[in-house]
């Protein structure tokens, strides 16, 4: 019976402690500044005579008051800004709150666990590739074809293509033949049945029987298909890219060892501004049989 008391007097008193710990953490700073200024301004008042007792302390609740004016004030601000903030899609507006107390509660549930540690880190990557949504990016794994692939469904004038192929273990054609490659074809051959046009450009180390087997067999598609010799051009030309309709592209990340390691593909001007200018270097160098 003692027992249960002391505990429940020891859980008040850590309820009351962390209360009051959360109490301050959502006070704005400005005002628990002011409030401790009132309260040591009214103390000090009192103590040197330099009012009376009545007057110090309608002085620290002067203090007081006009310290809690301002928190309610920046609170009616933050939560203003808040709700800008989730002015959106109907989507957005529903779930970025169940988001936040998903990953608050994982934090505070399991504090100090790896559960805790992952909450945090998987925020961070969201909040990284938020960044690069609004910067109108999207980057994903070297082995998901979905942008590449969508893209050339979805254009509806021209498709310019950059493709360098580098002297590799497994063969510089090996992307062509393998799963992405024959559907990113296949994507191809359906963009010229609907009347889009197609230039690609083959950067070479060596102009082997396959490479012409592929570029021919390109050619009679309908593609208009350039070659053009490794070390003509600057190597930081040297990237493999797509370009459809100028107003969207994509961008391969090459590994160490010629293997797509990342997919970019991007709305934004800057990055169609520089792929372009990439292209077009590389495609008025080019040998094209027209």
């Amino acid at each position: 019976m003692t027992g249960d008391v002391l505990r429940r007097r020891s859980t008040g008193r850590t309820g009351s402690a962390s209360g009051l710990v959360r109490l301050v953490a959502h006070t704005d700073p400005v005002a628990l500044i002011g409030i401790t200024l009132s309260i040591a301004l009214s103390v000090t008042l009192d103590l040197t005579n330099a009012a009376s007792g009545v007057e110090s302390l309608l002085a620290g609740l002067m203090g007081i008051t006009i310290s809690l004016l301002v928190d309610s004030l920046a609170r009616a601000e933050r939560r203003f800004h808040l709700r800008t903030l989730l002015d959106g899609p109907p989507w957005l507006v529903q779930g970025a709150p169940e988001i936040v107390v998903a990953v608050r509660e994982a934090v505070e549930r399991h504090p100090g666990t790896r559960v805790a540690e992952e909450a945090q880190r998987r925020y961070e990557q969201f909040r990284i590739e938020a960044e690069q949504l609004a910067a109108g990016r999207v980057v994903r794994r070297g082995d998901d074809d979905e942008d590449l692939i969508g893209a050339t469904r979805d254009c509806t004038r021209s498709l310019h293509g950059l493709t360098n192929l580098t002297p590799r273990a497994s063969g510089e054609l090996s992307w062509w033949r393998s799963e992405i490659g024959r559907r990113y074809w296949e994507a191809n051959l359906a963009a010229l049945a609907r009347g889009v046009r197609i230039t690609r450009v083959f950067a070479y180390a060596t102009l082997s029987d396959q490479l012409v087997e592929l570029v021919e067999k390109q050619r009679r598609a309908g593609v208009r298909v350039g070659l053009l010799p490794l070390g003509v051009v600057s190597p930081h030309l040297h990237v493999n890219l797509t370009l459809w309709d100028g107003s969207s592209c994509w961008e391969a990340r090459m590994s160490a060892h010629g293997e797509i390691s990342e997919n970019q593909f991007s709305v934004n001007r800057a990055d169609i501004d520089r792929l372009t200018r990439v292209f077009d270097l590389c495609a008025n160098v080019a040998t094209f049989q027209d």
